[in-house]
Order: C-alpha cells, then structure tokens, then sequence
C-alpha cells in the first residue's frame, strides 16, 4: 500500500469516527465510557495522519 493511499483510508477512518461521535453526543443516554473511547481512535488516526503528512 503506497503512502497516498494509506493516508486516504486514515482519513476516511477519521471522518467516520467523527460522524460517530457527533450522533452519540446527540444521542440521550450515550455511555460516556464508549464516547471517551471513540474521542481517543480519533485523536489517534489525527495523530497518525499529521505524523505521515509531515
């Protein structure tokens, strides 16, 4: 898998999980455990994304 490509499906990966994380926050009763959880993939994937940009 060439770097482009790699970076594309981080990106896509990110752009999923902050959909996910937009619907649980509006979501009543979201488990706060969950929503911590995919906050921290997600800082995750940005993390790894900026580090292969760079």
């Amino acid at each position: 898998m060439s770097l482009s490509s790699h970076l594309t499906e981080l990106k896509k990966k990110h752009e999923h999980l902050s959909l996910e994380v937009e619907e649980a926050q509006r979501s009543p009763g979201i488990d706060g455990l969950h929503l911590a959880n995919l906050k921290k993939q997600k800082l995750k994937l940005k993390e790894e994304i900026e580090r292969l940009s760079a």
